[in-house]
């Protein structure tokens, strides 16, 4: 099984108020396990529709590099969200950045999806790519 977890979260709004319709910042880090073997760093500018955590069906755009083993082959890569989410959970889809690999990844093409539940220890992940 394809997963991937939380080490941790940091957000600030950066435009906007708590409660009313607001631009955040967030910063996190991840382990992956699975096809995926590693850690990684994101980045999101979040949009909030109003109270709570609810993304008013839009999307928010974050960059996020990733540094382990795909399959075996060890190398880093950077991949670009469009992810959605409201309080029950996420879900994204992402491309590769085309030239980002390095190491066994040069040259790693593809993308994937991202699901999960607000408050699991885990969320999946799919990635279909070619190198």
């Amino acid at each position: 099984m394809n997963t991937f977890a939380m080490k941790n979260w940091e957000e600030s709004v950066v435009s906007g108020t708590e409660g009313a319709p607001r631009v955040a910042y967030a910063h996190a880090t991840l382990t992956y396990s699975g096809l995926i073997e590693g850690e990684s760093v994101l980045d999101y500018l979040l949009y909030y529709a109003g109270e709570g955590y609810d993304g008013g069906d839009t999307t928010s755009p974050g960059l996020e590099r990733i540094e382990g083993s795909v399959d075996g082959r060890k190398g880093s890569f950077v991949i670009k969200h469009d992810t959605g989410f409201d309080a029950q959970g996420i879900s994204s889809a992402f491309e590769i950045v085309k030239g980002s690999g390095t190491g066994e990844l040069a040259g790693i093409t593809g993308s994937g999806t991202t699901t999960g539940a607000l408050g699991e220890p885990t969320m999946s992940y799919t990635l279909e790519y070619a190198l």
